[in-house]
C-alpha cells in the first residue's frame, strides 16, 4: 500500500470512496447485525488511513466520510428546526379491550366490516428524531420538540453509526426519515458504571441516558455514549415509493436504515392480542427497553383517508404495557397546591425501584381516593408506574398495617396560605379560595406561563421561578418582561464605595453570572411576540389545554375577538365549536369575567404582541373560513371523513346551527338542524354539492 503522501489526486479520490464503503459495511455488521466482520485493530486502521488521506486532500472529503460522524462543538444553545410536517404524538391505550375499540373505530370511520391489516411495532423507549436527506445526502437532524419545532441535532445524529449519511440513487430527492434514538441496556449499565467510577451523575434509565446524550452541545460527548436507533416512519418526501407500512420498512432496509426485526403485520384482532402477549413475555430479555406496541393501519391509502385528530393520527395507537409494580411504605402524605388552587395529595414513599426508576413520591389523586382505598401514613402499599411513567399508589397491604395507624384527615384549609379550601358539590377536587394571593397558585401559574407549550422561556425553569418568586423578583407574568429593565447594568461592581445601586443584578446571585443573565434576557426578548394559541394556553384557563387553545385561535382569529366575545359573555359561537362543551365554555367565560385575570392580560399586552392566527389550511377553496354543520346520514362518506375533509379545506366544523353557521350539509333523514337552518335562512348543501366544494 502506498504511503498517503505518495497518492495522486485520482488515487486519493478512489481510495476515499473505497474506505467509506468498507467502513459503512463494517458499521452495518457491528451495529445492525451484531456480527462484526473486522477486528477492532482492522477497523481502526481503516479509519486512520481515511483520516490521513483527508488531511492531505481536504477538498476530497466525502459527504459520507467516517470523519463526518463527529463534527465541531455547538457554539451556543441548539438552533431550532421547523418540521415541514408536524411530528405528532400517539394516543395511548392500556388494555386489549381499548385496542378492540380503536380497531372498531377505524372500521366505522371507513364504513367497512372487512378486516384491516395493522403493522405492530415494538414501542421503543427513547427519543424521537427526524433525519432529512436532499439528493441522497444527510443535511439535517432534529428532535421532535413540540411537534412543530424541534432542536437541531444534526452533528449529534452523525455520531450514531447506524444512520446512513448518504442514500442510494433510487431514493427520493427529498426524504425525511423519522425514528427513535435509544440506548441499549448493556451500554446504559456501562455508562452508569463509568459515571460511578468518575463520581458523576447517574442516569435513572436508558431513555434518560439516550435523551441526555443526544442533546449534548459537544458531539464528541455524544459519540462516546454508544447510542443506537430504529427508523419507522417518514415526514416530507418528494416521491412516495411505497403503498404500505410494510413496503416502507423494506425500503428503509434497502437504504441502510436499521428497522426492528420484531415489526409484524397483524391481520386480525386475535393476531394483535397474541403478538402483544409474546412481546410481554420476551420484553425483559430484549437488549433494549420497550414500553408497549404501536399499531398502524398498514395501507397508506387508508391512513390518508383516516387523517388526523387535533394532535394524533386516527390510524395509529400505542398499546402500553401494564405498569410495573413494587411494595414500599408511605412515610408521609402532603398536599400540593396547583395553579387552579386544586389540593392534590402526594405520598412521600420509602424510595423503591419500579421498572428501573427510583420512585420516592406518588400521587394519591384526590380526597375521595384516599377515603375509598383508606391510605394512611405508615402503610405498606403497592406502587406502580402507570404507562411506565407516572408513579401511583394502587393498594394497601392491610396485613402489614401498623397497630397505631389512624385514618388520614384531608385538610380544609390551604397549607400554603391558610385560606379556606372548599369543595363544590359536583367536584372531586377541593380548592384553595386564596386565588393569586396564595403563593402556591401564583408560583404554579408562573411555571405554567413559561412552560414548553406556552411561552417556552429558556432559563426560567421551576427552580428559578420559585427562587425569583420567594425573593420578590417575580409576582405576575408581566414582571418577566421587566426583568432586564429592573436588573441594572451587568458590569461587575468594582467600587465598593460607590452609590448604592438598586438594580436586581441577577448576574450576582448564586449560580448566575453575566453570560447566563444575558442569555435569560435574550430568551425573554425573543418571546415578546407570541402566537395566539401559545398565548391562550399560557393564561392557564381551566380546562384549556394546547389543543383547545388552537381551536379557539382557529375560530376567533385574533385575541381581541376572543376577549371581546368572552367579556360580553357572548357564547353562541363558542358552544358551536366542535370539541368545546358547555362546562368548558363556562370556565372560559368565567375566566374572562374575573377582574384580576383581565388585569394580568392588560399588563402582559403592554410588553407582548399576540400574533393573529393565520389559518394554514387550504385557503382558496369555497369553504375556507366558513363554519359548517353536518346533519343526517351521508351515503358516500362517513361523518368523520366528511368533517375531516371540511377542515382540510379550511372550514370550521360546528356541532350545532347558529347565526354564525354558513352552510349546513344535509344527508338522509336530517332532523332539527336542517329545520333550524331553514328558519335562520342558512344555505343548505346536499352531499354531492359538498363533494364538489372539496374536490
Amino acid at each position: 500500500m502506498k504511503d498517503a503522501k505518495e497518492l495522486t489526486r485520482e488515487e486519493a479520490e478512489k481510495e476515499l470512496a473505497e474506505l467509506a464503503a468498507k467502513i459503512a459495511k463494517a458499521d452495518n455488521a457491528y451495529y445492525q447485525n451484531d456480527a462484526p466482520d473486522l477486528t477492532d485493530a482492522e477497523y481502526d486502521a481503516l479509519k486512520h488511513r481515511n483520516s490521513a488521506i483527508e488531511a492531505l486532500f481536504p477538498d476530497l472529503v466525502r459527504a459520507d466520510s467516517p470523519s463526518k460522524r463527529v463534527g465541531s462543538a455547538v457554539q451556543s444553545k441548539f438552533n431550532k428546526i421547523e418540521h415541514r410536517f408536524p411530528m405528532l404524538s400517539l394516543g395511548d391505550v392500556f388494555s386489549i379491550e381499548e385496542v378492540d375499540d380503536f380497531v372498531l373505530g377505524v372500521k366505522r370511520f371507513l364504513n367497512t366490516a372487512e378486516n384491516i391489516d395493522f403493522m405492530a411495532e415494538p414501542k421503543i423507549d427513547g427519543l424521537s428524531f427526524s433525519a432529512r436527506y436532499e439528493n441522497g445526502v444527510f443535511v439535517s437532524g432534529a428532535t421532535r420538540g413540540d411537534g412543530v419545532v424541534g432542536e437541531d441535532i444534526t452533528e449529534n445524529l452523525k455520531t450514531i453509526k447506524q444512520l446512513p449519511l448518504t442514500l442510494p440513487v433510487d431514493a427520493p430527492k427529498i426524504m425525511e426519515v423519522r425514528g427513535e434514538v435509544y440506548m441499549a441496556k448493556r451500554d446504559f449499565l456501562a455508562l452508569n458504571e463509568k459515571n460511578t467510577a468518575e463520581k458523576k451523575k447517574l442516569f435513572a434509565n436508558p431513555r434518560n441516558a439516550a435523551a441526555g446524550s443526544l442533546r449534548q452541545l459537544d458531539p464528541k460527548v455524544t459519540a462516546e455514549r454508544k447510542l443506537s436507533l430504529w427508523a419507522y416512519t417518514w415526514g416530507e418526501v418528494s416521491e412516495r415509493q411505497w403503498q404500505t407500512q410494510e413496503q416502507f420498512f423494506d425500503k428503509l432496509k434497502a437504504w441502510g436504515f436499521p428497522t426492528n426485526p420484531l415489526n409484524k403485520v397483524c391481520h386480525t384482532l386475535t393476531e394483535i392480542e397474541e403478538n402483544f402477549k409474546q412481546m410481554m413475555n420476551i420484553r425483559a430479555d430484549l437488549p433494549y427497553d420497550i414500553d408497549g406496541i404501536v399499531y398502524k393501519v398498514n395501507s397508506i391509502e387508508l391512513q390518508n383517508r383516516l387523517g388526523f385528530l387535533t394532535r394524533t393520527p386516527r390510524w395509529a395507537i400505542a398499546h402500553k404495557f401494564p405498569a410495573e409494580q413494587a411494595i414500599t411504605r408511605i412515610n408521609d402524605i402532603r398536599i400540593q397546591v396547583g395553579r387552579t388552587g386544586a389540593l392534590t395529595p402526594v405520598a412521600d414513599l420509602e424510595p423503591v425501584n419500579v421498572g428501573g426508576v427510583l420512585v420516592s413520591h406518588a400521587t394519591l389523586h384526590n380526597e375521595d381516593e384516599i377515603k375509598r382505598k383508606d391510605f394512611r401514613i405508615g402503610d405498606m402499599v403497592v406502587v406502580q408506574r402507570a404507562g411506565d411513567v407516572i408513579p401511583q399508589v394502587v393498594e394497601v397491604k392491610l396485613d402489614k398495617r401498623p397497630a397505631n395507624s389512624k385514618p388520614y384527615e384531608f385538610p380544609t384549609v390551604c397549607p400554603e396560605c391558610g385560606a379556606h379550601a372548599i369543595r363544590e358539590e359536583d367536584e372531586a377536587i377541593r380548592r384553595c379560595t386564596g386565588g393569586l394571593t396564595c403563593p402556591a397558585q401564583a408560583k404554579e401559574r408562573l411555571k405554567h406561563f413559561v412552560s414548553k407549550d406556552a411561552f417556552d422561556i429558556v432559563g426560567l425553569g421551576d427552580k428559578v421561578i420559585e427562587e425569583f418568586f420567594d425573593d420578590g423578583i417575580l409576582h405576575s407574568p408581566a414582571d418577566i418582561f421587566t426583568l432586564e429593565e429592573r436588573n441594572g447594568s451587568t458590569a461587575p461592581m468594582l467600587d465598593l464605595f460607590a452609590a448604592v445601586d438598586s438594580g436586581l443584578h441577577i448576574e450576582r446571585r448564586q449560580g448566575w453570572g453575566k453570560l447566563s443573565a444575558e442569555k435569560l434576557f435574550a430568551a425573554i426578548k425573543n418571546r415578546r411576540q407570541i402566537s395566539m394559541p401559545r398565548f391562550i394556553y399560557a393564561l392557564g384557563i381551566p380546562q384549556v389545554g394546547s389543543a383547545t387553545a388552537l381551536l379557539l385561535a382557529k375560530n376567533y382569529n385574533t385575541f381581541d375577538n376572543l376577549q371581546a366575545d368572552m367579556c360580553a359573555r357572548e357564547t353562541a359561537k363558542l358552544v358551536t365549536i366542535d370539541g368545546i362543551g358547555a362546562e368548558m365554555a363556562k370556565d372560559i367565560v368565567e375566566f374572562f369575567g374575573e377582574e384580576h385575570n383581565l388585569k394580568v392580560i392588560e399588563n402582559l399586552r403592554k410588553y407582548v404582541t399576540v400574533e393573529d392566527y393565520v389559518n394554514e389550511e387550504i385557503t382558496d377553496s369555497p369553504l375556507s373560513g366558513k363554519t359548517v354543520v353536518f346533519t343526517g346520514t351521508l351515503e358516500k362518506l362517513t361523518r368523520a371523513e366528511a368533517k375531516s375533509l371540511a377542515q382540510k379545506f379550511g372550514a370550521k366544523v360546528a356541532g350545532s346551527v347558529s347565526n354564525h353557521t354558513d352552510y349546513v350539509i344535509v344527508g338522509a333523514n336530517a332532523g332539527s338542524k336542517a329545520k333550524k337552518a331553514a328558519e335562520l335562512g342558512i344555505k343548505t348543501l346536499s352531499e354531492d354539492e359538498f363533494a364538489e366544494m372539496v374536490k
